[in-house]
């Protein structure tokens, strides 16, 4: 386990460098807000349907091979970055690639290392479990957007600033490197000497359909202030430095991975369901306030606010899934769940960067807020009847 986690934190510092300079890089290269989102599109569409791939052939491959793949392409991922401006070619390495402008858990990785994790511990400590696992990418995360204000340093210093981000996507194709070597060194999985059965999903099949569609919802609202559009939008309305928002960032993801443990602690007193719910819609009120922030520190205040509360529901989902299904199912319903939220989640930022282009900058915070806040209600009335295994 400690090889996966080791994997995750390496990971997502990358994740969280990439997702602040993201829009700095590509505006650089002289790319419109509109353009931007469409890169962010692109990367998160195409991390979705290599996560439904892997959904489909996870039963029957070794997922630590299926790891090492993913992080190879981390590796390719970071020096094409290094080498490609085209925007056309741009769209097809973000597409191609493992690029996450969210910064988050849209990733190719996270359902192959949600079904390793849910086996190796007790129901009563999965969401513990699940907490950690969060936790541990989120402070890498923090670490990773502080990170992002070293080539503005360099550049202090002389360096040129687009070389100096350059650099770091190389990198992020060395810690794409630093995965491998940390994936190599899972156990090989015994591969199952019958046929697969053809449906990798059985009796939990329409829960799993249900909470999909809901997590898509969630998904979309989301993907109107991914990280990189966020940061985006700090730079336009307030005129935000580089070096500053890198440190906002790192709060942000410290408040984030600090609240994953409260989340684990909170659900064993009021439930999954509840902690999900009650955390999540004062967030979302965090973020719609926001918008009418007149002032840059009021809007920083309010935002990590909302970081302190929004992802408390991030190991408590992971969890609530695992629970609800079967353990031969727990493969498919990590990937099933993740791929519409990816699929959904990279319909947005396209449309939150014409809404930027057009000058309607706090639009996508009050979409994004009030679609938050219908999905809590809707989830919270489907499923507060269906509890898992610890809490009945």
């Amino acid at each position: 386990m400690i090889y996966l986690l080791s994997a995750r934190a390496v990971r997502d510092f990358g994740d969280g460098f990439v997702a602040v300079l993201l829009p700095v890089y590509l505006t650089a290269l002289g790319y419109s807000p509109f353009e931007v989102g469409a890169i962010a599109t692109s990367a998160l569409l195409g991390s979705a349907l290599l996560t439904l791939a892997i959904g489909m052939i996870g039963g029957r491959h070794d997922r630590r091979r299926l790891l090492l793949a993913g992080a190879s392409l981390m590796v390719a991922t970071g020096v094409a970055f290094t080498l490609v401006h085209e925007f056309a070619l741009l769209l097809v390495v973000a597409f191609a690639g493992t690029i996450n402008p969210s910064a988050g858990s849209v990733s190719i990785f996270v359902p192959l290392e949600h079904a390793v994790l849910s086996g190796e511990v007790a129901d009563r400590s999965r969401t513990r479990m699940f907490a950690h696992y969060s936790m541990i990418g989120a402070l890498s995360a923090a670490c990773g957007a502080l990170a992002a204000a070293i080539p503005a340093y360099l550049a202090y210093v002389g360096v040129d600033l687009l070389m100096a981000i350059k650099a770091m996507f190389v990198l992020y194709a060395l810690l794409g490197v630093t995965g491998c070597l940390l994936y190599a060194r899972l156990p090989r999985r015994a591969m199952p000497t019958s046929p697969v059965h053809s449906a990798a999903l059985g009796p939990s099949r329409h829960i799993v359909y249900r909470l999909a569609a809901l997590f898509s919802l969630d998904a979309f609202a989301g993907g109107f202030v991914v990280q990189s559009l966020l940061a985006l939008w700090l730079f336009e309305r307030f005129d935000l430095s580089l070096s500053a928002a890198s440190l906002f960032f790192f709060w942000s993801g410290l408040l984030s991975a600090f609240s994953f443990p409260v989340a684990a602690w909170l659900s064993r007193h009021v439930g999954l369901i509840n902690t999900m719910v009650f955390t999540h819609i004062p967030s979302s009120v965090c973020l719609i306030l926001t918008a009418f922030a007149p002032t840059l520190p009021l809007a920083l205040s309010l935002l990590l606010v909302r970081a302190a509360l929004s992802q408390m529901d991030v190991p408590t989902r992971s969890s609530y899934v695992m629970a609800v299904v079967t353990e031969a199912e727990r493969p498919a319903a990590a990937s099933f769940t993740a791929v519409p939220r990816s699929l959904a989640a990279a319909a947005s930022p396209a449309l939150a960067g014409a809404l930027f282009a057009a000058s309607f900058q706090a639009l996508p915070l009050l979409i994004c807020g009030a679609l938050k806040i219908l999905y809590d209600l809707l989830l919270l009335t489907q499923f507060r009847r269906l509890k898992p295994p610890e809490e009945q």
